[in-house]
């Protein structure tokens, strides 16, 4: 739980990285209301803090130009999301330059006192990340090109190598990025095929500014349109499994980033679309609650499947006189 005194440093914070920002903006970050915003407006003003506010139903604060703020300083739980944050893009092998991610590591380890440097050599240390690499790779540049056009709302130019199509050239107005399951995807309206598209990063050749605007949808959810993409992908599968436990239980298990978890009176019913069903079967083997139900079809047989390979096994040991415990 965070104390009212960090939580007014960090509506300082923001307010030093942002020109402007709205109040409701900066409520949605700290998760309090407008009226809380206000408030701890009001203390910084009370300060010394020189913060012009516009007033209105879309009022925005901002610091007057010119003033000068004490030098970076950090907390304990900010150097430690800072470093995470950095350990997790390398490892993750985000589209940063790798060079990028040690430079912000080393700047970032400058300005720390001697305990907080020691919080943070000590996670380096210490965390091993197991994580598979990428499926591709992309150009660095590619994610900071379209998220600057989603943002000033910027139409692209953008050469595409596709399966179905081949090589094909068109512009794009990219209404935001998904980053699922190891890769890159974009959303948007497509001027070749006048229609919404999803496109993955991987298969740009091109991707430039046309200097052309483009008005987005207000209500344009990115990931559900890009999820929705892929449900209908060829050879993409929606798999159900209702199984017999608590909503709690049935998370402790998987996790949401597996899928999508919906408690019924029935029992708990997991969602997701995937392309390969072995790997499904394998983790849902695991569970320890009873399974009312499965489909796809597929994937019951893939589920077969392994439980026969585990039979096999277990057979094999019992001739050979060890057993598995």
């Amino acid at each position: 739980m965070y104390s009212p005194t960090t939580r007014l440093l960090t509506v300082l914070e923001l307010l030093q990285s942002y020109k402007q920002m709205s109040g409701s903006e900066i409520a949605r970050r700290l998760e309090v209301d407008k009226r809380t915003v206000r408030r701890y407006i009001v203390q910084l003003q009370d300060m010394g803090i020189p913060i012009e506010a516009e007033r209105g139903p879309y009022g925005t604060y901002q610091i007057e130009r010119g003033y000068k703020l004490p030098p970076l300083m950090f907390t304990d739980a900010e150097a430690v999301a800072l470093t995470l944050g950095l350990l997790a893009i390398r490892e993750f092998r985000f589209p940063v330059e790798a060079a990028a991610v040690e430079g912000a590591l080393a700047k970032t380890e400058r300005v720390m006192p001697d305990k907080l440097l020691g919080q943070a050599r000590a996670l380096q240390e210490a965390i091993t990340f197991n994580v598979p690499p990428p499926p591709v790779q992309l150009e660095n540049n590619f994610v900071v090109t379209l998220s600057s056009a989603v943002a000033s709302r910027e139409r692209l130019f953008m050469r595409y190598r596709s399966g179905q199509d081949g090589l094909t050239e068109r512009e794009f107005d990219p209404y935001g990025i998904v980053f699922h399951e190891g890769l890159w995807y974009t959303a948007g309206y497509c001027h070749l095929r006048r229609d919404l598209r999803t496109f993955r990063l991987d298969r740009m050749i091109v991707l430039e500014g046309t200097g052309a605007r483009f008005e987005a949808p207000d209500d344009f959810d990115a990931l559900q349109y890009v999820m929705r993409s892929l449900a209908t992908v060829p050879g993409t599968y929606q798999v159900e499994i209702m199984f017999d436990c608590t909503l709690e239980q049935a998370r402790q298990a998987f996790g949401e980033q597996y899928g999508t978890l919906e408690e019924t009176p029935e029992g708990v019913i997991f969602y997701r679309q995937t392309t390969s069903l072995q790997w499904m079967a394998h983790l849902f083997v695991a569970a320890d609650f009873p399974v009312l139900w499965v489909r796809p079809p597929e994937l019951v047989a893939e589920l077969r499947k392994v439980a026969d390979r585990i039979n096999k096994v277990v057979a094999a040991g019992g001739q050979r006189g060890f057993t598995l415990s």
